[in-house]
C-alpha cells in the first residue's frame, strides 16, 4: 500500500516546525511547561510564591520571632485543547513524487493548525481573568492611540511589572495603522521584525498584528498588552499518520496537535478594549 512509505515523524517535526514560525500569540507566552505534559487531560501546577515580611527597626539588637509561614499560590492549568486535520490523497507515492504537492498540504495543515491554537490564545482576553483598562470600549484614532497604551503601560508598571522587561501587544490590523500614523518612528523596515507577525515596536513595547485579536460581544477589539510571563501555553503533542480507509480506493493522512493556554500572572496583563474612531 502506498501509505507505507508514507513517513510520520518527517511529517510531523516539519509541521512542528513551520508551526513555530506560524504562531503569533504563542511567541509570546511562557513556554518552560512543554515538557511538563504528555497527553490529553494531564495538568500542570504552576506554583507562585508570596513575599516575606520586612520588619525595619532602629534597635541595636534584634530579637527575632517565631519564623513566619509564607503563602504560595498555584495556578492550575489542564490540557484540553486538540485541533486536528483529516484528508484524502489518492496515491502518496504519487504525490511525493510529484513536487511541491505533499509540501502545499503540508503548509495548509500547518497554518490550520497554527490558525487554531493562535485564537485559543488571544480568547484568553475575553476571559474573566483578563483585567481590563476600561470597561467601555475607547475608541482609538491616531490622536489618542499613544495615550491609550501609555495608561495600560502605566497600569502595568503600577503593577511592579518592570520597565526594561518583555512586554508586547498583539493587535489588529485597523489597531496598527492608526499607531503607524501616530508612531512615525514605528518600524516597518526591518526584516527581522517582520517575523511572526512583529510590525514595529513603541518605546519597548513589541508590536504584533494578527486577525486572530479576540471580539468583544459588542464587536470591539480585546487588545492584549502583557509580558512574556503573564500567559503559560502548552503544545506537548503533534501527531501524524496515514492509514488506507476501508471504503474507496485512496490513501488519507491526518493529525493533530494538543495545546492549552491560560493566563498565569493577571497583574502582567492589561486588556484594552477598544474600537476604531473616527
Amino acid at each position: 500500500m502506498a501509505y507505507q512509505n508514507f513517513i510520520p515523524e518527517v511529517w510531523s517535526e516539519a509541521i512542528d516546525r513551520e508551526l513555530e514560525k506560524a504562531l503569533v500569540f504563542a511567541e509570546g507566552c511562557n513556554r518552560q511547561y512543554d515538557g511538563d505534559v504528555k497527553k490529553m487531560g494531564d495538568t500542570v501546577r504552576i506554583l507562585g510564591v508570596g513575599r516575606p515580611t520586612i520588619v525595619t527597626t532602629q534597635n541595636r539588637e534584634i530579637t527575632l520571632a517565631e519564623p513566619e509561614t509564607v503563602d504560595d499560590t498555584s495556578v492550575l492549568l489542564p490540557v484540553r485543547q486538540i485541533s486536528y486535520f483529516h484528508y484524502k490523497v489518492d496515491d502518496i507515492d504519487k504525490r511525493q513524487a510529484v513536487g511541491g504537492v505533499m509540501e502545499a498540504l503540508s503548509a495548509e495543515a500547518t497554518y490550520g493548525l497554527a490558525d487554531a491554537m493562535d485564537a485559543h490564545i488571544a480568547s484568553l482576553a475575553a476571559g474573566k481573568d483578563a483585567p481590563r483598562l476600561a470597561a467601555e470600549p475607547a475608541a482609538l484614532t491616531a490622536q489618542n492611540i499613544l495615550g491609550q497604551i501609555d495608561k495600560a503601560l502605566q497600569r502595568l508598571y503600577e503593577n511592579n511589572v518592570r520597565p526594561n522587561g518583555r512586554i508586547m501587544m498583539e493587535v489588529p490590523p485597523w489597531f496598527y495603522l492608526r499607531l503607524k500614523t501616530a508612531y512615525t518612528a514605528l518600524d516597518t523596515d526591518n526584516s527581522k521584525m517582520l517575523e511572526n507577525g512583529r510590525v514595529g515596536r513603541y518605546g519597548n513595547v513589541e508590536i504584533k498584528m494578527s486577525n486572530n485579536v479576540a471580539a468583544a460581544a459588542d464587536g470591539s477589539s480585546l487588545v492584549m498588552l502583557h509580558t512574556d510571563k503573564a500567559l503559560a501555553f502548552v503544545k506537548p503533542l503533534t501527531h501524524t499518520e496515514a492509514y488506507r480507509p476501508e471504503k474507496g480506493f485512496s490513501d488519507a493522512v491526518k493529525g493533530f496537535v494538543l495545546y492549552q493556554a491560560k493566563i498565569v500572572r493577571p497583574k502582567e496583563l492589561i486588556v484594552l478594549n477598544c474600537k476604531p474612531g473616527d
